[in-house]
Order: C-alpha cells, then sequence, then structure tokens
C-alpha cells in the first residue's frame, strides 16, 4: 500500500485549499462552528451546496455519465481532509450519497434523467424513510403499506426520525408490497412526493431543539398516498436488496478527517483554559485523554486508507463499512465526552440557542461552552442510526468471523 501522494495529488490538494479560502464565506464558518446542533440553516446549507455545484464538486462519487467529479479514491480522500481541516459543511448526504447511487444502480433510464440532474444541482432535497415507530433496528419488520391500484400504489403508515422532513421535496421509502413468510421478500423501494395530498410531517422535539425553530427530526405520516407506478425502484419486493446498498454508503464514509478536525477544535479550546495556575493544554491528565483518542483517529485513519487501496484496485467495501461506521461514531462519542469535561460549568447550563440570527439571550461562557452540551446529546444519535452499533458488530460477527 503506497502512502504517498503523487506529484499530481498534491496539486490538487492545494486547488482544494485554494478553492476553499475562496470560496468559503468566514461569517458562514463562524456560524458552522458555533451552531449548537453542528448544522446550517437550509437556506446556507443550498448556498454552500450551489457552490460546490457550479465548481463540479457536488457529486465526487458520481460517474462523469451523470455529471459527477469522478474522483478516484486518492481524490476523495483529499477532498475530505481539506474540507475538514477548513470546518467546512460537508454535502447533505440523503440525495447525493444515498439515494442518487441507488436510482444510479437499478433506477430506470427515465428515472435516472428526471431525478439525478436536480440532486446534484440541489434543487431537490430528499429525506430518508426507512425507521418506523414500531420498526428501528429490526428494520424488516417495517408496517407501511403500498396498495397496488393498477396505475399507482396507495400507501399509508408511517415514517419516524426523519431528518429534514420539513424541507425535503422527495422521500425514498421502503413499503411493504406483499406479506411473505420471510419478511424482508414483500419489502419494495418507492420514490414518493413530498408534496403529494395525504402526507403530514410533525416534528420531534428533541433536547437541543433551537427555540426558532430549527428542529431536525420529524415523523412522517401517510394516509391513502398516491404513488405513480414509475415511482418503483427496480422490481417490486426486491426493496431489501436496495436498501442494503444503500446503507453501505451511508455507514462506509470516511471519519477520521471530521474527527481530527474536532480533536483540533478541543485542543485550540483548552490552551485558553486555566488550570492549576497553568494552562489546561498542559495537564498531564489532559494530555493522556488527548493521546488515547488521537491514537485511535490515527488507527481509523489507517485503516481507511487501507480500504482507499482496496478502492483504487477495484474491489468493493464488504463489512469494513460496518467497523468504520461503529468505530467511527463511538471515537466521535468520546471527543464530545471530553469536550463536556473539559468546559466544566460552563458546560452544565444546556444552552441550546447559540450565535443565531433571532436569539439575542446571551451566552453562557465561549463558544466552545455554548455548544459542547447540545453537541454531546446530538451525538448520542450516532451509534444508533444507519444501523446501530450492536446490529454493527452482528454483521462483522458474521461476515468477518463466521459466526
Amino acid at each position: 500500500m503506497n502512502l504517498q501522494f503523487t506529484q499530481e495529488e498534491l496539486d490538487f490538494q492545494k486547488e482544494v485549499r485554494d478553492w476553499i479560502k475562496d470560496n468559503y464565506p468566514e461569517d458562514m464558518r463562524e456560524r458552522y462552528i458555533n451552531a449548537p446542533n453542528g448544522h446550517l440553516t437550509k437556506d446556507e446549507q443550498v448556498k454552500w451546496q450551489k457552490s460546490l455545484y457550479a465548481k463540479g464538486w457536488a457529486g465526487i462519487n458520481w460517474p462523469a455519465e451523470y455529471g459527477g467529479a469522478a474522483f478516484t479514491a486518492s481524490q476523495k480522500y483529499i477532498y475530505s481532509k481539506e474540507m475538514a481541516a477548513a470546518s467546512a459543511p460537508g454535502f447533505l448526504a440523503f440525495g447525493v450519497s444515498m439515494v442518487a447511487p441507488v436510482i444510479m444502480a437499478f433506477g430506470s433510464e427515465e428515472q435516472k434523467k428526471k431525478y439525478l440532474p436536480d440532486i446534484l444541482s440541489s434543487k431537490t432535497w430528499w429525506c430518508q424513510g426507512y425507521s418506523e415507530p414500531g420498526s428501528g433496528s429490526d428494520l424488516a419488520s417495517l408496517k407501511t403499506k403500498a396498495e397496488d391500484k393498477g396505475d399507482h400504489y396507495l400507501v399509508n403508515g408511517a415514517k419516524t426520525w426523519t431528518t429534514c422532513a420539513q424541507h425535503a421535496d422527495m422521500i425514498f421509502c421502503l413499503v411493504r408490497t406483499s406479506n411473505e413468510d420471510i419478511r424482508q421478500k414483500g419489502i419494495s423501494f418507492l420514490l414518493i412526493d413530498m408534496h403529494s395530498e395525504g402526507i403530514e410531517v410533525q416534528p420531534i422535539n428533541t433536547l437541543d431543539d433551537t427555540p426558532i425553530g430549527n428542529h431536525e427530526v420529524n415523523t412522517v405520516f401517510f394516509e391513502d398516498v398516491k404513488v405513480p407506478k414509475e415511482n418503483l425502484i427496480g422490481e417490486e419486493g426486491k426493496g431489501w436488496t436496495y436498501a442494503k446498498y444503500l446503507l453501505e454508503f451511508e455507514r462506509g464514509n470516511g471519519y477520521s478527517s471530521e474527527l481530527y478536525s474536532q480533536l483540533q477544535k478541543l485542543i485550540k479550546h483548552a490552551k485558553t483554559e486555566s488550570s492549576s495556575g497553568g494552562c489546561l493544554a498542559d495537564e498531564s491528565e489532559f494530555k493522556e485523554a488527548v493521546a488515547r483518542i488521537e491514537v485511535q483517529i490515527n488507527a481509523m485513519e489507517a485503516t481507511e486508507l487501507r480500504i482507499l487501496g482496496s478502492l483504487t484496485a477495484g474491489q468493493n467495501v464488504g463489512p469494513e463499512s460496518s467497523l468504520l461506521k461503529t468505530r467511527g461514531t463511538e471515537i466521535g462519542q468520546a471527543i464530545t465526552e471530553l469536550a463536556v469535561e473539559i468546559v466544566g460549568y460552563y458546560g452544565l447550563p444546556f444552552n441550546n440557542h447559540g450565535p443565531e440570527i433571532g436569539v439575542n439571550e446571551p451566552a453562557i461562557g465561549s463558544r466552545f461552552a455554548n455548544t459542547a452540551g447540545p453537541r454531546y446529546f446530538n451525538y448520542r444519535k450516532a451509534s444508533i442510526y444507519a444501523g446501530s452499533n450492536e446490529v454493527q458488530r452482528n454483521i462483522m460477527a458474521k461476515l468477518v468471523l463466521g459466526l
């Protein structure tokens, strides 16, 4: 495995750095860094994504035939690392990184022409309809039903923990089209217009919601929603196969660059905190805690580079995606735990409004302290979504250890 970048790759690294410097507004960067839940508003996110689209970097994983950047595996790694180092927001995953690969692999030519350009340009926003009020990690138990009515399906049921459903134009949805002895065989993959009659979106208020309504997750109800037959992806009853394909993309993202960026922000804050007449960053206990996390990030990066080498050689990711998801989220949680610990009493008040437009309450402590608590609680979900870490360990036990 060659860990040295070529001159061409070094030139690309410089291009990314220069572009970020010229196109990432400092005021947007400040809002993103200091957002309690780690998110921009929809308008800001769209603005950022459209600037990437104008550069040709909206679909870094997309092949050129669909308008993508067609980055090599090395370019993807460099791009992600530079974006994280600059504290730049990522692309909202539901459209570009999740449903788009499914449409490319299993969708009809008509579906590709209809949906992919608007996903790439951020004209259409998507959300994910997997989990249900009674079906979370046991996804195959889902009950949302799509009844065949000839030229359309009639959908009834509910999806929950649906991120950004209040902003979405479309939802990709797992629905039950038949009842089989093997539950996975009766599931189909539908694309549903969120503006359809019979759809109701209700917010789920979580602890880290802001007082001006920037909630994150929702429950989506479907009551006699008509969905055209042409919105079925692939074959009826094959939705489970398509969903597993999608989850490889959701779980297989690199983590080390963002984790390292978060750790550096924590260290930077520690240098401003006094402790025992000196600086918190110089305390041996703090150094030990940082070293433990840094070693884990380095191990994660080495694993990602090994996978990068496999991808470059044309090999599939496989169960390694479960490993990345499990360790990446656990390390991320360790960083948020240490952040809360080092801000001390300033981390106790749950000051979730942050420096937001429309809110003029004074912050308690530094901006870093102001976000430590909300981000700690928000990141608890990371080991649950996209398949809980317990489920990921079962996958690895089966596919790697043969248990």
